[in-house]
């Protein structure tokens, strides 16, 4: 139990503390940002921490969640729990996992405990001198995986937390945690809409491009990657085995195009489409890296040839086209459900240029004007007519 005096120090700093949550919660772009500045300032309440956490849900191919753990004998860390089953183990021996699983919100320990061994981190807490530990959730509203925010505290005072402690952290949890929560919805709107668009396309989206018809003209170098025979996959194929192959192969040919500068624009069926705008006075260095990362995809997907053919899997070739020219890059579609992608006479010649790459039996093509960009490599396989073009184009293939 505070005196009376102390009790009067700790609801003025508790004040001055949810003061500085709401501020940081502004301009904030991370939850370590939060961390940082809130664990010291609980030890400066009395607050006597070995270790204060902010835990989380993600919406990310790469993470179901994350932890932001502070303690005043090492440096900030971050733990990230992936979708593998690895992640749902560590994930189902947590705190937080026996709190959802019981519909609770709070839940206290005092350490050391019997029930330490069915959570490893009450085991290392103890290890650290911890004598008392507490976690509090908070939910979000909405039906989004961000479903809510968690935070713990653990401390090392002989008796544990007093009761004027306890009610301070019910009194600073909803400051904190509308703080999480706009962190959160901003990265979430940001990484998750890079995810599905593109960094640069996210990027203009998000600087207020989101009108059908915004966008520009602009100058690109164009790539084109198709799978050859994908389709039939489906009448001897599970559609899970097929979607997994798919993503493997589409693995191998975007790392290299975004390596190289270039952005994807879409995955269409079995198809990839990917620009590296390009200055119009001078394309010759966005082409030079768009051939780099034709190049180096197509030795990626043959690599991934040979693991498939180990594992007496199907095997999948690539065609690639390179084009350059000028591309509409905008928001076409209805009014409320809008692609933000390329358009444009380049992309059409590009589609039509791929059609040609059985007939002429090379995997990498290249219109007239994208080959003048490159100084060696290229050879002229013959002028073609193509469908919706009114000049035959001559197409060149590189000299493998």
């Amino acid at each position: 139990m505070l005196s009376s005096e102390e009790g009067g120090v700790l609801v003025q700093g508790l004040q001055e503390l949810i003061d500085w949550i709401i501020a940081k919660g502004l301009s904030s772009t991370s939850i370590e940002q939060i961390m940082e500045g809130l664990a010291p300032r609980l030890v400066a309440l009395g607050y006597p921490i070995v270790r204060a956490s902010i835990a989380m849900p993600s919406i990310d191919p790469m993470q179901k969640g994350f932890s932001v753990a502070w303690s005043p004998r090492s440096v900030m860390s971050v733990d990230i729990q992936g979708h593998d089953d690895a992640g749902q183990e560590m994930f189902e021996r947590s705190p937080i996992f026996h709190l959802l699983s019981n519909d609770l919100l709070y839940a206290r320990w005092r350490l050391p405990t019997e029930h330490a061994k069915s959570f490893p981190l009450l085991d290392e807490l103890v290890a650290l001198g911890a004598t008392d530990y507490l976690i509090k959730l908070a939910e979000f509203p909405g039906e989004t995986a961000l479903g809510g925010v968690g935070f713990s505290l653990a401390i090392d005072a002989a008796g544990g937390f007093s009761q004027e402690q306890i009610a301070g952290v019910e009194r600073f949890m909803p400051a904190l945690a509308l703080a999480c929560c706009r962190v959160a919805t901003t990265r979430v709107a940001t990484d998750t809409l890079a995810v599905y668009t593109g960094a640069r396309t996210s990027g203009r989206i998000l600087s207020g491009q989101t009108r059908r018809g915004d966008g520009a003209s602009i100058y690109a170098a164009i790539l084109l990657a198709d799978l050859k025979d994908f389709t039939s996959l489906n009448e001897r194929w599970p559609p899970q085995r097929i979607v997994g192959w798919l993503n493997e192969h589409f693995e191998a040919l975007a790392g290299p195009v975004e390596e190289h500068g270039g952005e994807i624009l879409k995955f269409m069926g079995d198809s990839l489409l990917a620009i590296f705008p390009a200055d119009i006075n001078d394309p010759s260095e966005a082409c030079g890296r768009a051939l780099s990362s034709a190049r180096a995809a197509m030795n990626s997907n043959q690599l991934l040839n040979v693991k498939r053919k180990e594992l007496d899997e199907p095997q999948f070739l690539v065609d690639i086209v390179l084009h350059v020219g000028e591309l509409f890059y905008g928001n076409i579609g209805a009014s409320r459900r809008l692609d933000f992608t390329a358009i444009g006479r380049a992309v059409n010649e590009a589609a039509r240029i791929e059609k040609l790459a059985d007939a002429v039996d090379r995997s990498i093509l290249a219109s007239a004007p994208f080959a003048a960009q490159v100084a060696t490599g290229f050879e002229s396989v013959g002028t073609f007519a193509l469908k919706g073009v009114a000049e035959p184009a001559e197409v060149f293939a590189w000299e493998t």
